[in-house]
């Protein structure tokens, strides 16, 4: 085995080991390590755009995010100020009916003193000619006096006017 006689062939492997050296080195530093570097290159500037690409994305999402809020926020104030509105027209409404209500209650409370008022006059007259007959039917059982009308009306009015002073 050639390997293992070092002394007839060792100037050969040392010679055919600089040679292969020297040739894969100017393959390697000529051919192999600018592809990498290139390759490696590429791949910087790519993430590079990747990540301004991102960094930009990011921005216009975060506009458009503040943009959305200041219209939600808007939005927001537009529907407090319509429902503050529809709340004052609804108590607007509600107090005009309210007011006519009070005014029908009123007409009719008006209405029913009124009859009440003649009712009670009504009563009071008929009253009096009441009051005036049981006067006339008291005197003749308990006294057996009998007194005309005119009398004892004038009598009666003069009691009535006594009791209301």
């Amino acid at each position: 085995m050639p390997q293992f006689a070092q002394v007839d062939t060792f100037a050969s492997q040392i010679f055919w080991l600089v040679v292969s050296f020297a040739i894969l080195f100017i393959l390697l530093s000529k051919v192999v390590i600018p592809r990498i570097s290139s390759v490696l290159e590429s791949r910087q500037q790519k993430i590079s755009s990747d990540l301004k690409r991102a960094e930009e994305a990011r921005a216009e999402a975060e506009a458009a995010l503040a943009e959305y809020r200041k219209a939600l926020d808007a939005s927001r104030a537009e529907a407090q100020a319509l429902l503050r509105a529809e709340g004052e027209k609804l108590a607007q409404a509600q107090a005009k009916r309210l007011d006519k209500v009070n005014e029908e209650i009123a007409a009719k409370i008006g209405d029913a003193e009124k009859r009440i008022a003649a009712a009670k006059e009504q009563a009071m007259a008929g009253l009096k000619d009441v009051a005036s007959e049981a006067a006339e039917a008291a005197l003749e059982k308990l006294a057996g006096i009998s007194t005309d009308k005119r009398t004892l009306n004038a009598a009666l009015n003069a009691a009535v006017k006594q009791q209301g002073a």
